[in-house]
């Protein structure tokens, strides 16, 4: 037997397993190393089609910094120690930076989040910010897109002479990939804007997905189009996109134009976290990586998401998921109350909400797969979101035929297994 520890919130849980059996399904194929901040420093100095980091910014600048939430892991707090210094450096008051939370439709970052996330030395000198979808006060409106979706973002967008991103690269389920434009939109957008975007996932005259908008594909990616398109008007001056590890260490930074370091970025992360696969099997083990990749469901269901890829049709998935702060939404539960998916997609096209679909992305999988969830969920809601309870991946995999063969994926949510025909 070959054992094998998968994240499960902060820790760790054993698996043992027949390697003639499983196969896992993960790796880093340039077994790359952390950086340094000089290394780091390096890339803010030689930009993907921009000037240096050094020369966009002088004295009397207001420079607001956009980062992520607790949802996603992108090393923000070592790039941040190393570019808050050189805008000091370069004449900027500290006063005159200030750092905004790009939650989206999130829950509010924590205080002890704030520190985590920033480091307490950048926490304790430079102001924060927080951003709420829903609050209208917060929001300027930027007109529509050609699409028709009112633009909508926070008004501090607009306030600051320069915006800075920063984002973790990695693969999203309809939007192709986080980081770059998710910044701002849906980051720092209201519900409006958000859910406007987001409805263009789907495809109303068949009830699935639009077509072009998938896991890993930008080129012709609605969702991805019409947020790029609201943060053309913000304009970002600067942009950081990092790949991390799995321990959440910055490994690759894309430093530069908003948008060409993205789309480096995007195709880089595509090349080297795809795992070719010859054949879906019967039965996927899918781990989320830990925390803050299990944080709730909705964002553990990226894992789901992969794992669904590598699973024959009617196969079996056993997903390991915490959820330490539960469905991740408080209404999450209420669209499980449609009787099936295509009920649920028809409900989308008349009352939309962004974890609505969420929920009918998890629901065809519920229905085309046999869902088993090892979770802190309770019981009663695991099976009404059409899922089986279990108490550990033994107690899944005692209910599934053993005579399967399966995939193990250690860190679902980064890799995506790709068919090779």
């Amino acid at each position: 037997m070959t054992e094998l520890q998968l994240g499960y919130g902060d820790g760790t849980v054993p698996f043992s397993f027949d390697a003639k059996r499983f196969q896992v399904l993960s790796g880093n194929r340039y077994n790359e190393r952390p950086l340094t901040d000089e290394e780091i420093g390096q890339a803010l100095t030689g930009p993907i089609e921009s000037e240096p980091f050094d020369d966009l910014f002088t004295a009397g600048d207001s420079v607001l910094i956009v980062v992520s939430d607790a949802t996603r892991a992108t090393a923000s707090g070592q790039i941040l120690n190393v570019m808050v210094r050189r805008l000091i450096q370069n004449g900027v008051s500290a006063a005159d930076v200030a750092i905004i939370f790009a939650t989206g439709i999130h829950r509010r970052v924590t205080p002890e989040e704030k520190v985590e996330l920033l480091t307490p030395f950048i926490a304790q000198r430079i102001k924060t910010l927080d951003h709420d979808a829903h609050d209208a006060s917060q929001q300027i409106s930027l007109g529509t897109t050609p699409r028709g979706t009112p633009i909508e973002i926070n008004r501090t967008l607009t306030e600051f002479s320069h915006v800075v991103t920063i984002g973790g690269i990695g693969f999203h389920y309809f939007a192709g990939f986080t980081g770059g434009r998710k910044s701002i939109c849906p980051g720092l957008a209201s519900t409006k804007t958000i859910e406007a975007t987001h409805l263009l996932a789907l495809d109303g005259q068949t009830g699935g997905r639009r077509e072009g908008v998938r896991t890993g594909l930008l080129e012709g990616n609605a969702v991805h189009e019409e947020c790029e398109y609201v943060t053309t008007l913000v304009a970002p001056r600067f942009a950081v996109n990092t790949i991390v590890d799995e321990s959440k260490r910055v490994v690759r930074v894309y430093a530069g134009d908003w948008k060409a370091a993205h789309g480096i970025a995007c195709h880089d992360y595509l090349e080297s976290h795809s795992l070719p696969i010859h054949e879906r099997r019967d039965v996927v083990i899918a781990g989320c990586g830990g925390f803050p990749y299990d944080i709730n469901l909705i964002q553990a269901h990226k894992a789901l998401e992969m794992a669904a890829h590598a699973c024959r049709d009617g196969g079996a998935i056993v997903l390991l998921a915490e959820c330490r702060d539960g469905l991740g939404r408080t209404n999450f539960l209420q669209w499980f109350d449609e009787p099936n998916s295509r009920e649920l997609v028809k409900k989308l096209f008349t009352n939309y909400e962004v974890n609505g679909q969420t929920a009918w992305s998890l629901l065809t999988k519920a229905e085309r797969y046999r869902v088993h969830l090892v979770s802190r969920l309770p019981e009663s809601e695991v099976r009404r979101m059409r899922m089986i309870p279990a108490r550990s991946i033994a107690d899944a995999l005692s209910t599934i035929d053993r005579a399967g063969q399966g995939f193990i994926l250690p860190h679902g949510a980064r890799f995506l297994p790709r068919l090779q025909r």
